[in-house]
């Protein structure tokens, strides 16, 4: 599988879609800086084309919401970011009822047998999503194959890639030269500044990784992904700073809760309960705090997964439905030292993990060092027996 076969798995499924301009669309993306970069992309290339667009924010590709959206019948719904970790119930519950497509990069996708459901994630065709691809570059170059004249949105694509570690490899690096070349954006040594907005990538998605995380249930989506396309107003600005001091209050209260009680460890892991302590944020909050506590080496073991646990909120911003609960979401992050076992086959990978440990009961998606899962409240001390038995290959 190359890009070739990618460019025309999407250049199928646009002529589809261009035969259905007068069809109602939903764009469903993800909550973090690279969903944000997603759907600023997409939205703007489909309305670019005459196409309006309903945008909804989610956290995780819940089963019920999939359901309710996929009652609808000769619609177009497009998932951003997210999905293709279930492109196999997406096609089931779809049934041919709508063309749907999927532009994400979460790793090792399920295939979607449903013929209307077009899963473009480039590692479908060979990429990594790890480290080649973020979700937004795929939306982009989807965008790309739809109009040339979105080579302008080139830029979110390099802000959405900031989520990967490291120096932009593969496909994002081409996304780079070529953003450079058509005057989008500029390097200045290794930062990149986005000339139209006069910001760089860095300032901008870590404002992005607040407004739609912190701010989930308060509109920080839809503010997001106005700013990818806008800027960073001062009004935004100033909200940013508002949540982002909530967030770092409740991180400050939990470090000095786990440095007083400790982690909980098993053999292979080590692990926390937040409970509602980041009430009113969205969920991706506990794994940006996992993230944070694995450079806390006084307080965590470098030879064992990092999993976070918080209560999920029931409700879905824009959705009229309710979530089936009580719900906890828990992230799992890797130590850096475990990162070459996983490499090497000898440890499971974070999504593999949590996935395999949650089979049954759980809505998993995820990278190689990253993942989460959303469960019920009754199952977490069973998701952890599991994870320990399994973590090693």
């Amino acid at each position: 599988m190359s890009l070739e076969d990618f460019e025309k798995r999407a250049v199928a499924a646009i002529s589809e879609l261009k035969t259905m301009k007068a069809s109602e669309s939903t764009l469903v993306h993800h909550d973090d800086a690279d969903g944000l970069c997603s759907a600023a992309i997409t939205k703007t290339a489909l309305e670019r084309e005459g196409f309006q667009v309903e945008t909804l924010c989610l956290e995780k590709t819940y089963p019920e919401f999939v359901e309710d959206l996929h009652k609808r019948k000769n619609k177009i719904l497009i998932y951003s970011d997210i999905g293709s970790a279930h492109a196999d119930f997406i096609s089931n519950v779809n049934a041919g009822n709508n063309l749907t497509i999927i532009l994400d990069h979460h790793h090792n996708p399920p295939e979607a047998t449903d013929q209307r459901v077009f899963d473009l994630n480039l590692e479908r065709f060979g990429f990594e999503g790890d480290t080649e691809f973020s979700g937004a570059t795929c939306n982009y170059l989807f965008a790309k194959i739809l109009n040339k004249a979105n080579i302008d949105l080139s830029y979110l694509a390099l802000v959405g890639s900031r989520e990967i570690p490291g120096d932009l490899a593969g496909l994002n690096r081409t996304v780079l030269e070529e953003g450079v070349k058509n005057g989008v954006v500029r390097t200045e040594g290794k930062k990149i500044r986005v000339a139209r907005l006069n910001l760089s990538a860095d300032d901008l998605f870590s404002r992005l990784q607040i407004l739609g995380a912190v701010g989930y249930y308060q509109g920080g989506p839809r503010l997001g992904v106005q700013a990818c396309l806008t800027g960073i107003t001062e009004q935004v600005k100033a909200t940013v700073e508002e949540w982002e001091q909530k967030r770092k209050d409740v991180n400050k209260r939990l470090i000095g809760w786990l440095y007083r009680q400790r982690l909980k460890e098993t053999e292979h892991l080590q692990w926390f309960d937040a409970g509602a302590m980041y009430g009113g944020m969205g969920t991706k909050v506990v794994g940006q705090f996992c993230s944070f506590l694995s450079y806390h080496t006084r307080l965590v073991k470098p030879d064992k997964y990092i999993l976070g646990f918080m209560n999920v909120p029931l409700e879905i911003p824009g959705w009229q439905g309710r979530l089936k609960g009580p719900l906890v979401k828990v992230s799992v992050r890797v130590p850096k030292s475990l990162h070459e076992l996983i490499d090497k086959g000898k440890m499971r990978s974070a999504v593999d993990l949590i996935a395999r440990a949650s089979e049954g009961f759980g809505t998993a998606d995820g990278h190689k060092y990253a993942a989460n899962v959303v469960i019920p409240a009754d199952k977490k001390e069973l998701l952890v027996r599991n994870a320990d038995v399994l973590a090693t290959m």
